[in-house]
């Protein structure tokens, strides 16, 4: 049975941080975007990833900032992996990721008329850029950075892609099931469908999602690709 991973994205609190291990979690996003309601200063995320167990990943969070900037974080709280959300170049995301010597995902926006192709060709220029390379995080397209908590057309991705992606978007614990059936990732992210407040994790949701995705992986769906709109 393939176990889909699930990474919980936006935490600021050390009792979230403990909700979301308790829960399951196999990764953790801290997002270093100064402009984000979710944002933490280096030394504020030192003391949650200090909190975290062995084999539970910490995740940063990047709009444009610079290799330089990006190792200052490293320097006070060493993540084990980056998560590059604007508009960086492959060749920036290369600098940064050697800067750190730490692999990365990098994020696409996902509009209405983006195609498979698109996404193929995306995947494989970041690929090809860096050895550092870890796959592609897909979200909703907005006009600002960050997480739109809307949901995208899953049938936009492609069949043979979708087995290495983390999809994110809107997701919930209404949709958690559903998503992963029909798309069948490697992995997921959510943040604000697991929310009080932004920034403000809710333990129950945590827990009902992480439950949602487990129902999904353990279906076996003769159709794990539905092109259906979600």
């Amino acid at each position: 049975m393939h176990r889909t991973r699930i990474k919980i994205c936006g935490l600021t609190r050390a009792e979230d941080v403990a909700s979301a291990v308790a829960a399951g979690a196999d990764a953790l996003g801290f997002v270093f975007y100064p402009p984000s309601p979710r944002y933490v200063t280096p030394a504020q995320a030192a003391s949650l990833i200090g909190a975290m167990p062995p084999f539970v990943s910490a995740v940063a969070l990047f709009v444009n900032a610079s290799a330089a900037e990006v190792k200052a974080v490293h320097d006070t709280a060493p993540f084990t992996l980056l998560q590059l959300h604007g508009d960086e170049t492959p060749a920036q995301c290369a600098a940064i990721a050697d800067a750190v010597r730490t692999p990365f995902l990098r994020v696409f926006r996902v509009k209405p008329d983006t195609g498979a192709d698109e996404l193929l060709e995306y995947e494989h220029r970041y690929r090809s850029a860096s050895t550092w390379y870890a796959g592609l995080l897909l979200d909703t397209f907005v006009d600002a950075y960050g997480g739109a908590g809307k949901v995208f057309e899953w049938s936009l991705i492609p069949k043979e892609l979708a087995p290495r992606v983390v999809l994110s978007g809107g997701l919930g614990v209404q949709n958690a099931t559903d998503a992963v059936v029909r798309v069948r990732p490697f992995a997921v992210d959510i943040s604000s469908g697991v929310e009080l407040g932004k920034g403000i994790k809710d333990a129950r949701k945590i827990a009902d999602f992480i439950r949602a995705v487990r129902a999904a992986d353990a279906t076996h769906s003769e159709t794990p690709h539905d092109n259906a709109t979600p």
